[in-house]
């Protein structure tokens, strides 16, 4: 599956479809916040994501209930690879040091990172 870029409004269905694995329009609709979209430019957005086949249905007597194709981790993955390639010179390690530098993260925040890191580089190892 070649996975675009999802607009911002194909991209929030997808965030609703992911935390409900699968729903009915009515579902997806009732996720969104007040004032919320018309049924028709849901209806809509469904029809072409489904076209794109980033989301599937069943077809439960008039109703559909819709569930998502595309996978979350294979979505963002692409983006932010995507954004490394664009960005920064396709170097992750120029990626791991904007972030860090940028981020306002805590020390457990960093404590963790600097865990995974670790076990990271221990895989690595034990692989070579």
């Amino acid at each position: 599956m070649d996975i675009k870029q999802l607009n911002k409004s194909e991209l929030q269905i997808m965030k609703y479809l992911w935390i409900l694995e699968k729903g009915f329009m009515k579902d997806i609709v009732a996720k969104f916040p007040e004032p919320r979209p018309a049924y028709t430019t849901i209806s809509t957005l469904l029809k072409r994501m489904t076209d794109k086949e980033y989301i599937g249905f069943e077809r439960l007597g008039r109703d559909k209930q819709y569930y998502p194709i595309l996978k979350k981790h294979d979505y963002f993955t692409k983006q932010v690879n995507g954004m490394i390639q664009h960005f920064f010179n396709d170097s992750k390690a120029q990626f791991a040091s904007f972030f860090t530098k940028n981020a306002d993260l805590s020390m457990q925040e960093l404590e963790e990172l600097q865990a995974l890191l670790k076990q990271k580089m221990d895989q690595k190892k034990a692989n070579d």
